[in-house]
């Protein structure tokens, strides 16, 4: 019960009425959820479209209507008619995302027979609502996080004080790396006609790191709370700028999403129309990664980053045995290193749909990228010294990332002399406490 009034509040923080919209589906997927495992027949796969559309349309009215209204309107104006249907004033309620698939996924386990119904309203509710992971994930599987509500919690010092320490990296990852190149990345995509070559490839670089320490470091945070209540949530980051291909990327990237649309949108497509071979698993991946793009925001810049993903990870899978091939033919330290700086480029490119306004905005981006002229790194928001931060906090990240490849962070610290350990400690929370931005830039993924 402290737990749910406690995630309540937090929601209500942002805009308090829109609890009600959690309420709402909370309510329908519950009673769902016990009548699909009662049901038989196709009484089952109706109580899942009921629920279903329930959470789809939540989602479809507040994120995605006013989307598809707008280019409705462009069809009826290229024809001459006049749009009838109005738009609608409403904030995005925050996280809805993530709690949408979260809830959806409840209900679909349930019918595929791998998860009980869950007959506790209260204990269901803040499966829906578990506040550290409400807004921006992971978002989870009932199997992981229900009967975790049900087991009694002990105070268990190891798991506390690792819990803090994820909190800790979390927080420096966000507010040292991520805030401070915040300010430069929106200094040049908020007026990118205003700068051409170096500033916008640079800007460009730096918004891949931007919202990987953002977003990560959400999830360090959110996994290391929900450790020091005794909550164990899943990895949702993997070190996806080691990834060799996109399809790599795309599986230490934002798992909790990737593996969700794998398991409930790929997986269901590719398996139905398996007879028909190659063509069957590259529609299913197309469909699947443009769904992914519209997850992350109404608008054509996102169908495009989702687009080109899909589409890139297609020819990777033509191509796979010829790159296996050359494989042979190259020194592996060479052709891994080609294919992680490759993969990299690729991914700062198709951000750019993701940061940029406007396609518009994207487009006047990628074809003045190259176009290199003078460049004063004082104009853009940042000081000579902030730069020197920024190469310095995302040297240290890489450094324990690669220790991280071979070895935990904390269980070498652990094997570590006590001054040692308290010595990264303290010096990791100096590094907040000076060189933190310290304002309200909010998570990237909060829009999501």
């Amino acid at each position: 019960m402290l737990l749910l009034a406690s995630s309540c509040y937090f929601y209500m923080v942002f805009v308090p009425v829109y609890i009600l919209i959690l309420g709402f589906t909370i309510v329908v997927d519950y009673f769902a959820g016990i009548l699909i495992e009662n049901a038989k027949g196709k009484r089952r796969r109706l109580f899942l479209i009921v629920s279903l559309i329930a959470n789809i349309g939540v989602l479809s009215v507040f994120k995605y209507y006013n989307f598809f209204n707008e280019n409705l309107t462009s069809l009826l104006h290229g024809a001459g008619f006049q749009n009838p249907i109005p738009y609608l004033s409403i904030l995005l309620p925050v996280g809805l995302s993530f709690h949408t698939f979260q809830a959806m996924s409840y209900t679909m386990e349930i019918y595929y027979g791998r998860q009980k119904a869950e007959k506790h309203f209260g204990i269901y509710s803040l499966y829906v609502m578990f506040f550290p992971q409400l807004v921006a994930g992971p978002i989870e599987r009932p199997q992981n996080l229900l009967w975790q509500f049900r087991t009694k919690k002990e105070f268990d010092y190891e798991r506390i004080t690792s819990g803090l320490k994820l909190v800790l990296w979390g927080a420096f990852k966000k507010m040292v790396i991520a805030d401070r190149l915040a300010v430069y990345v929106g200094s040049v995509y908020s007026e990118p006609h205003m700068y051409s070559g170096f500033p916008l490839l640079l800007a460009t670089v730096f918004f891949a790191f931007q919202v990987y320490c953002d977003f990560s470091g959400y999830s360090d945070i959110a996994i290391g709370t929900a450790r020091i209540l005794g909550f164990n949530l899943m990895k949702n980051f993997n070190l996806p700028y080691q990834s060799k291909t996109v399809s790599e990327f795309w599986t230490r990237w934002h798992i909790s999403l990737s593996s969700w649309l794998r398991d409930y949108l790929y997986e269901p497509i590719a398996i139905k129309y398996r007879n028909h071979g190659t063509i069957a698993i590259i529609i299913a991946l197309l469909i699947t990664f443009t769904i992914s793009g519209l997850w992350h925001g109404a608008g054509w810049n996102f169908i495009i980053l989702g687009v080109l993903n899909g589409v890139m990870i297609c020819i990777e899978l033509l191509l796979a045995k010829r790159r296996k091939r050359l494989a042979k033919k190259i020194p592996p330290i060479i052709f891994n290193a080609i294919s992680v700086i490759l993969t990299f480029s690729f991914v700062n490119f198709t951000f750019i749909f993701f940061r940029a306004h406007s396609v518009s905005d994207a487009v006047y981006i990628i074809t003045n990228i190259f176009n290199f002229k003078g460049f004063d790194p004082e104009v853009v928001g940042l000081k000579r010294i902030d730069y020197a931060i920024i190469i310095c906090s995302i040297l240290i990240m890489e450094a324990v990332q690669l220790m991280q490849s071979k070895q935990s962070p904390v269980e070498f610290l652990k094997k570590r002399h006590v001054v040692i350990r308290w010595s990264a400690y303290i010096t990791l929370a100096l590094l907040i406490v000076f060189l933190g931005k310290f304002g309200s830039k909010s998570f990237i993924y909060f829009q999501f």
